[in-house]
């Protein structure tokens, strides 16, 4: 079996003599990151890319100054703001925003996973995941690509292929015939030839020919264990009202323990056609975007940050990458002046970025020389981080806060049992080097009320308003509890909240009274909570934009 790639198989083409380098170095980093799981050496790197390793440390250093990636001893792990690329992405495409909570329904309905889909080329990528909590789980990570010809979603999407996207296809399948350069798959054994790719998207096709008002058809498509042994799905597609194709397709997948193909056909079939005419019906009636404001600074802070690090900041990947963030809601088609007034950058690098986008698939030019981003962004560091929780998001910060203020750190979350008290459950902890330190681990369960953690957390309930102490703590932004727990313990905490501005978690430290004083508490390590927790905010915000992070 020949050796696996990171990217499908695709004819060479000549790169741009106005392409930038740096830049096309800077994506093939992160999507070597990417397709490792989201961490990798930096020898490691160095090997995939073949690049120098002088050259992957410097691409390194300048995507962590960025906060792109974290440099963790010899690896170079992806961070949240790296998200702010596929992000852009999925905003300037507005499907996720209008038509998720008609897939999250369909899942509640159907209890089973639901997700949707759009076309990248001769792949697809999840750009929604409605999922079901099961022993076995169902579902990809948003952004993984995927080959059209082992999917539901990919007939009904190959019915609208140019010749040219049949040749492409037929050139991959060729040089890939194992579905080398797709790690979220398993590698391919046997199944179905292209033969049978073919024939499916015949039917998908003369399905939608059928289509009328009146029979109110349309064409669909099966994955009868296409990907893996036990896995089936259905898919249906969602049409742009104002062009009649494909905008996205709905997918509905379980497995073979609860439903077969057929049964999937017969039984859930009318109800995905149902919920699909409500997304189409969405799509009509959805005014148009309002455009948020564009990224400020950028090219100021770019500059600023190549005076300050020098030879290890390679500002022409920076600069390169804000272009992609100039896209957003309300801003999905862009003119060379557009990107340039957007990113603060000179109408010449936007335009050098520009071209080497579109040599690498990233951004598209219509005929009004208007650019676009496509699906093909959210390689560059999503799918990794699409399943990441808040411990995990919040770790990191709080070990550099642990770092700065030499105590013990915890993140934890408020839980109700029934009939009881409400109670503090430890998500994350950074112990601190010392002889004497609280011995607590992640699971742990506290009484809410007797917790600094408990009473910033209950500060931001119904309840609240009924108590004095609640509403001073909701009012000053933080608790100190002094030896209430425990005699000797002084912990101080401090909210962490979501997007909708709700407390979600709470950030502590804690401390033994013969330390630090409460006074001291207040005004050595209540500031550096208060910025960890801004920081494990801004990630939060980047991340669940359009994913769910769970709290444990």
């Amino acid at each position: 079996m020949p050796a696996k790639t990171t990217t499908p198989a695709a004819p060479v083409t000549q790169v741009p003599e106005e392409a930038v380098t740096p830049l096309i170095r800077g994506v093939g980093v992160l999507r070597e990151l990417t397709a490792a799981g989201g961490t990798m050496s930096l020898s490691g790197l160095e090997r995939a890319t073949g690049l120098a390793r002088s050259t992957v440390d410097r691409i390194a250093a300048t995507l962590a100054r960025m906060g792109y990636v974290r440099l963790d001893g010899r690896d170079a792990v992806l961070a949240p703001p790296v998200m702010e690329l596929g992000n852009a992405y999925l905003a300037a495409l507005r499907l996720p925003a209008l038509l998720d909570s008609r897939a999250d329904a369909l899942a509640d309905e159907l209890d089973e996973s639901v997700s949707l889909a759009v076309a990248d080329r001769d792949g697809i990528r999840f750009i929604h995941q409605a999922t079901r909590r099961r022993a076995m789980s169902l579902s990809f990570r948003i952004g993984d690509l995927l080959p059209a010809e082992r999917t539901a979603p990919g007939p009904l999407f190959a019915t609208e292929w140019t010749d040219a996207d049949w040749s492409h296809w037929r050139a991959r399948r060729a040089a890939a015939p194992h579905d080398e350069g797709f790690p979220a798959l398993p590698p391919r054994v046997g199944g179905p030839d292209d033969e049978d790719f073919a024939r499916r998207t015949r039917q998908a096709a003369e399905d939608f020919a059928l289509r009328t008002r009146q029979a109110a058809q349309e064409g669909w498509a099966l994955d009868d264990q296409l990907i893996e042994p036990g896995l089936v799905a259905i898919s249906l597609p969602v049409r742009d009202p104002r062009t009649d194709r494909i905008a996205c397709v709905a997918n509905v997948v379980s497995h073979t323990s609860r439903h077969t193909a057929a049964d999937l056909r017969d039984t859930l079939l009318p109800r995905l056609r149902a919920a699909v005419t409500t997304m189409e019906e969405d799509l009509r009636q959805a005014p148009p975007a309002e455009p948020g404001p564009p990224p400020a600074g950028l090219a100021v802070w770019t500059g600023a940050s190549k005076q300050e690090l020098g030879r290890e900041f390679i500002e022409s990947l920076a600069r390169g990458l804000t272009v992609l963030t100039a896209f957003g809601e309300g801003r999905a088609a862009l003119t060379l002046t557009d990107v340039a007034k957007a990113t603060g950058l000179a109408r010449a690098t936007a335009r050098r970025a520009l071209i080497t986008y579109e040599h690498l698939g990233l951004v598209t030019q219509s005929p009004d020389r208007a650019f676009a981003l496509t699906p093909r962004v959210l390689s560059l560091g999503f799918p990794p981080l699409s399943r990441t929780s808040l411990p995990r998001i919040a770790t990191p910060h709080m070990a550099a806060l642990t770092r700065r203020v030499h105590e013990s750190t915890s993140l934890a979350i408020l839980t109700r049992r029934r009939g009881e008290a409400p109670e503090i459950r430890y998500t994350a902890r950074v112990a601190a080097d010392h002889v004497m330190s609280v011995d607590i681990t992640v699971g742990t369960r506290l009484p809410a009320h007797a917790t600094s953690m408990g009473r910033v957390l209950l500060a931001d309930t119904p309840d609240a308003a009924q108590d004095p102490e609640l509403r001073r703590i909701r009012s000053q932004g933080y608790t100190l509890v002094d030896e209430e727990l425990e005699e000797g313990l002084r912990s101080i905490a401090v909210p962490v909240r979501d997007r909708a501005g709700r407390t979600v978690a709470a950030l502590n430290a804690a401390t033994h009274a013969a330390r630090r004083t409460a006074e001291q508490c207040v005004g050595e390590i209540l500031p550096e909570l208060t910025t960890t927790a801004t920081a494990i905010e801004t990630d939060l915000h980047t991340t669940s934009r359009f994913t769910h992070v769970p709290l444990t």
